[in-house]
């Protein structure tokens, strides 16, 4: 809960003290969009230490937003409440207006691979795929060697899982792109079609993967609200 208080019986107030918390928008956000594990919240929240997160989810069950259940697999798991549904449409209008009211310079000053890998590889849109197991590198040159490569691995049987280590199998497309561009163009502010133009991205291996890969690729569910965004255009 927050440390302080606005006072007020105001329920603006009384919620502002609960969600207006660091990081509180955020972890809903990755609770919304559909992790339940403490590992996968961290994925999806990098920068936040796991002391903080533990302590957020404390105090989402406390309000009771978030229940802590046991998983099928016997794992711990956090899902939202009814309530903690409800917020669904407030956190999504922060991401819309954010999107169509803060630069995309400004946005694209802070960039996370880990978090942009995390987006990707779970709105990844399988359906143009060959049927069969896929897997994409991706090159980043412009960063540090621990964290240049990531690899998304596509199974029909089991889905689509990130992998920040060599799986061990044959990749069938290499992405090679620096961070800033990938990030822009799931965002919605750029296409791999202007990337490859301006000879930003090479694409090597599969022709109809790398045919394909803005289809694929999918975006930000926020992508379409981009100032300028075009559908047509980020799906040729």
């Amino acid at each position: 809960m927050a440390q302080g208080t606005y006072r007020q019986f105001c329920p603006v107030a009384m919620a502002a003290e609960l969600l207006c918390t660091r990081w509180t928008i955020v972890l809903l956000r990755e609770l919304i969009a559909g992790s339940t594990r403490f590992n996968d919240l961290r994925r999806g929240v990098p920068r936040m230490s796991p002391a903080l997160l533990s302590q957020r989810l404390k105090d989402l069950q406390a309000a009771g937003v978030v229940a802590r259940v046991t998983g099928a697999s016997g794992a711990v798991e956090y899902r939202l409440t009814e309530a903690g549904k409800e917020l669904q449409p407030i956190v999504d209008a922060f991401g819309i207006w954010g999107q169509r009211r803060i630069k995309a310079e400004v946005s694209l000053e802070h960039l996370d691979v880990q978090l942009l890998m995390w987006d990707m590889h779970r709105g990844l849109n399988t359906t143009p795929m060959p049927q069969r197991r896929v897997v994409i590198q991706f090159i980043y040159p412009d960063l540090p060697a621990n964290q240049r490569n990531a690899w998304l691995l596509v199974d029909p049987d089991i889905g689509v899982d990130l992998c920040a280590a060599d799986p061990g199998f044959d990749v069938d497309l290499y992405v090679s792109v620096d961070l800033r561009t990938m990030t822009a163009i799931w965002m919605g502010y750029e296409t791999v079609r202007g990337a490859l133009s301006d000879q930003r991205m090479t694409l090597t291996g599969d022709d109809g993967l790398a045919k394909d890969m803005q289809t694929w690729l999918g975006l930000s569910p926020f992508a379409p609200y981009a100032p300028g965004f075009s559908a047509s255009s980020a799906a040729a």
